[in-house]
Order: C-alpha cells, then sequence, then structure tokens
C-alpha cells in the first residue's frame, strides 16, 4: 500500500504547501510584514519589544491558507491521526539549523477537550518529530484550568483566556522547542513559554506547522472541497 494512502490526501497536495515568505519578518516572532515600518532597528514588532512575546523566538512553516490550512482541520477536526507524519516532515524543514535544544515539548491540551477529540494534535506533531531529529520529546506542561477556545476571541482576550492557565515541572537548564499545530496571536505559545521558564528553561522556542498571516487578513479562505476535493477522490 502507498504511504499516501493512509489519509485522504494526494501526493501533489501534501507537496504542495509551500514556505511561509516574506519581504519583511520579526526576527524574535518571524511575524511577516508588508513593510518596515513596524520593526525597530533591531528588526523587533512592537510585541517583542514590550516583551509580551515571552518565548525568545517563533518558528514556522508555512501560512495558515488554502492546502495547509485545510491540512490542519483534517488533522486536528477530521482526526486524520496519519497526516501527524507530513505535518512533522513541515516542522523538520522549518527547523532553525543553528540552535540546539534539550527537549521537545508539545502544548497540552486539557484533560476534557483531548478526551472529546480523542487525542493531542500537537503531542502527536511531538512525538513525529522527535523520531525524526533524536530530540527527546518531555510532557512537562499540563494545564491547570480549562479555557475557552481561542477561535474567535480578540487578541486581548486570548490573552486573559490563557494567563496561569499552564504548569510546567522542573526544566532547570534546558532549552526548549514548544510545539503547536498553529501560532495565531502567539498568546497560548507565551503562556506556556513563561511556565516553562519558572520551570527553569533558560529559553524557549516556538515550532508550528502554520501561522496566521495577517497579511492575508480579509482574504477569504479556499474552501475546503475546492482544495481537496479532488484529492479526496485520486486517494480513493
Amino acid at each position: 500500500m502507498h504511504e499516501v494512502s493512509r489519509y485522504p490526501v494526494c501526493r501533489r497536495c501534501i507537496q504542495s504547501p509551500e514556505p511561509l515568505t516574506a519581504e519583511f519578518f520579526c526576527v524574535s516572532c518571524r511575524t511577516p510584514f508588508q513593510n518596515a515600518f513596524p520593526l525597530d532597528s533591531e528588526g523587533r514588532c512592537a510585541v517583542c519589544r514590550s516583551g509580551m512575546s515571552g518565548f525568545d523566538a517563533a518558528y514556522t512553516f508555512g501560512a495558515y491558507d488554502g492546502v495547509l490550512r485545510d491540512l490542519v482541520h483534517l488533522y486536528k477536526y477530521s482526526r486524520i491521526k496519519s497526516l501527524a507524519q507530513p505535518l512533522a516532515g513541515f516542522l523538520t524543514r522549518a527547523m532553525p539549523l543553528d540552535e540546539r535544544f534539550d527537549a521537545i515539548v508539545p502544548v497540552p491540551l486539557h484533560w476534557l477537550r483531548q478526551w472529546k477529540r480523542g487525542f493531542n494534535q500537537s503531542e502527536l506533531l511531538a512525538r513525529a518529530l522527535s523520531r525524526r531529529t533524536g530530540i527527546p520529546m518531555v510532557t512537562s506542561l499540563s494545564r491547570a484550568r480549562s479555557t475557552s477556545p481561542q477561535a474567535g476571541l480578540s487578541n486581548q482576550a486570548r490573552r486573559r483566556n490563557v494567563t496561569r492557565a499552564f504548569r510546567a515541572r522542573p526544566v532547570e537548564g534546558k532549552c526548549i522547542l514548544l510545539i503547536d499545530d498553529v501560532l495565531t496571536t502567539g498568546s497560548t505559545a507565551a503562556a506556556c513559554a513563561l511556565a516553562l521558564k519558572k520551570a527553569g528553561a533558560p529559553r524557549v522556542a516556538v515550532l508550528t506547522v502554520a501561522r496566521a498571516d495577517r497579511r492575508l487578513s480579509g482574504r477569504p479562505l479556499v474552501p475546503f472541497e475546492s482544495t481537496l476535493g479532488e484529492s479526496s477522490q485520486n486517494a480513493q
């Protein structure tokens, strides 16, 4: 059986997502911008200058749009868990070559949400990435309380929603690579990073499959059927 037949997506769609590109990026959080105006002389955006990001760096493969968005939705909401493997391949391609990490840590779900979904999408990605890189995965983070879904909340509401929502076991002296599927405003990643730093991590970098690209705001997303409909037929 061909490897791609394990999920309802053809090889062309699996291979089609492209890395996120932009002429201007924040050097810390890698947020793409249309011009250099939001960046200071060191190339940092206002959020990173204020220290609100919580993490030291953020890396991502592509924009949360088109085929990549649909692949994430298939994986996360349609529970096509085998997609963790190709998505972890995107994570591997996005990893920085000049950084060393001691541990890979997935963003945790509250136990009730994980029970309803059946799995933690970030943990499956982290395990697959650990196997590819040899960096050990540790479940150092846990949810201290249940939170409302972040989708649909304003930036400020997202930050309030995850304040003190995470606890971390000791990670003294370990440089951490924090794994999640999508980076939107960075509020969840920031809360996780702060918990890990309180637990002794000197550096926390975030790695995601995709990130919301503010340059695409207001642009309609491609419907799932028109993007992957042909792929599903080819995979039958």
